[in-house]
C-alpha cells in the first residue's frame, strides 16, 4: 500500500505556509470573508459560496498535490489567509494551464509584508521545486494593492494577456495579467 505524501509545510522569517486542516476554514473565513477582503473578488461569500471556495481549493489540491496553502503567522499561530500556487483554469483565461500565484490575507495583515513574505516563498517554489519557466498572477485593474504587490515581486504587466472573466459583472469582469520568469526571478 502506497504511503500518503507528507503534509506540506514550509517556513519563511515570520510565517508557515502549509497543508489545510479542517480546523482552518472557519478561522479562514472569518478573517477574510469580510466587505474589505472581498471587495475586488465578488464581495461577501454565503455559505454556498464559502462551500464553493472550499471545494475549488481542495480539488486543486487532490489534482496537482498543491494549491493555496494556509499562511499561519509563526508568532501565535493566526491564521492569516492564504498563498500558493496553482493552475490557472478560469473560465476564458488567457493563460490556462500557466502556473499562477495567489494570495488573500485578511485586512488587519495588510501592510506588514506578509503577503510579499508568502508569495516570495511561493516564487521560489514554483521555480526551484516545480520547475514552472514563467508564473502569473491575476487581479483586476481596481485593485491596486494586488497588482502593486505583483509589481514590487518583479512581475511585468501583460497586457496582450487580458481577459473578460465571464463569471462577472464589471467591476470584475476584466482580468490583468502579470507575470514573472524564472530567469527574471532569479535574475
Amino acid at each position: 500500500m502506497p504511503s500518503a505524501a507528507p503534509a506540506f509545510r514550509l517556513e519563511t522569517e515570520r510565517l508557515i505556509l502549509r497543508d489545510w486542516r479542517e480546523e482552518d476554514w472557519p478561522r479562514f473565513f472569518a478573517g477574510t470573508n469580510t466587505p474589505a477582503v472581498m471587495r475586488w473578488l465578488g464581495g461577501v461569500l454565503d455559505a454556498e459560496g464559502m462551500a464553493a471556495q472550499r471545494a475549488r481549493v481542495e480539488g486543486c489540491a487532490a489534482l496537482h498535490g498543491h494549491c493555496f496553502w494556509v499562511v499561519e503567522r509563526k508568532d501565535d499561530g493566526e491564521v492569516l489567509g492564504f498563498c500558493g500556487l496553482k493552475r490557472a483554469d478560469a473560465p476564458g483565461s488567457s493563460v490556462t494551464g500557466a502556473v499562477e500565484v495567489g494570495w488573500r490575507l485578511r485586512e488587519d495583515a495588510w501592510g506588514k509584508g506578509y503577503a510579499r513574505e508568502a508569495a516570495s516563498a511561493a516564487l521560489d517554489l514554483a521555480f526551484d521545486r516545480f520547475g514552472a519557466h514563467e508564473v502569473v498572477a491575476l487581479t483586476i485593474a481596481e485593485n491596486e494593492g494586488s497588482w502593486g504587490l505583483m509589481k514590487r515581486l518583479g512581475m511585468r504587466r501583460r497586457e496582450e494577456l487580458d481577459y473578460p472573466d465571464p463569471r462577472y459583472d464589471p467591476p470584475w469582469r476584466d482580468t490583468v495579467v502579470y507575470s514573472i520568469s524564472r530567469d527574471e526571478w532569479h535574475g
